[in-house]
């Protein structure tokens, strides 16, 4: 019990201060690579909770994929950074409102917070047994069952977004030269093909 004790305190700290560095962090290398220390202690934690799947899609799925993903893009993307950071200080009220306002709305929220008067008895009830089931059904049954349009909503919200980031980093170049089909069918003699009577000892 101690051990476990000690492994909760130790990854959970990790991944808090992994956190905070993401965002404190002024190279964003550095801050991606927080990222994927802060997603492996997630991971160890949902370990020691029993929830191994969950474990390995948040190492596959945000960790091998989106996480690295991440990196390459800042390593490839030529971004001046103090550009960026000049007109810190003209957006810096509107920022401050904004937060201000979420502050204000959580201390409402967590103010009017109230505790169940049955909640010692949802306590203290018998977990029910689940050795029959693991915890990939379990999951599977969830979601497509008693969450399957969340679920599907979540889907439709992701295809939108892929869609948008595709429109937004569309970029139509000048000098690129691309074969039209309809404009090489719609050509016509005239307009093409010209003949010219060459002269001896003459050019064209």
């Amino acid at each position: 019990m101690i051990v476990q004790a000690i492994c909760f305190y130790f990854f959970a700290a990790l991944t808090v201060a992994s956190g905070v560095m993401v965002i404190a962090a002024r190279n964003p290398v550095h801050s991606v690579l927080f990222l994927i220390l802060a997603f492996f202690n997630a991971a160890g934690l949902f370990l020691m909770m029993g929830a191994e799947f969950l474990a390995l899609i948040l190492v596959i799925v945000y960790v091998g994929a989106v996480a690295v993903l991440f990196l390459f893009v800042v390593m490839m993307l030529d971004i001046n950074f103090v550009e960026l950071r000049q007109g810190f200080l003209q957006y810096l009220p509107i920022g401050a409102l904004v937060g201000l306002v979420l502050l204000v709305e959580l201390v409402l929220v967590f103010g009017a917070w109230a505790v169940a008067p049955d909640v010692m008895k949802a306590i203290a009830a018998p977990t029910p047994a689940t050795a029959s089931v693991t915890n990939t059904a379990a999951l599977g049954q969830l979601l497509y069952t008693r969450y399957v349009y969340v679920f599907q909503a979540a889907g439709m919200i992701l295809l939108v977004a892929m869609i948008g980031a595709i429109v937004l980093t569309l970029r139509a170049r000048g000098d690129v030269r691309k074969q039209s089909v309809a404009a090489q069918v719609a050509r016509r003699r005239a307009s093409t093909l010209e003949i010219v009577k060459v002269r001896p000892r003459q050019g064209v």
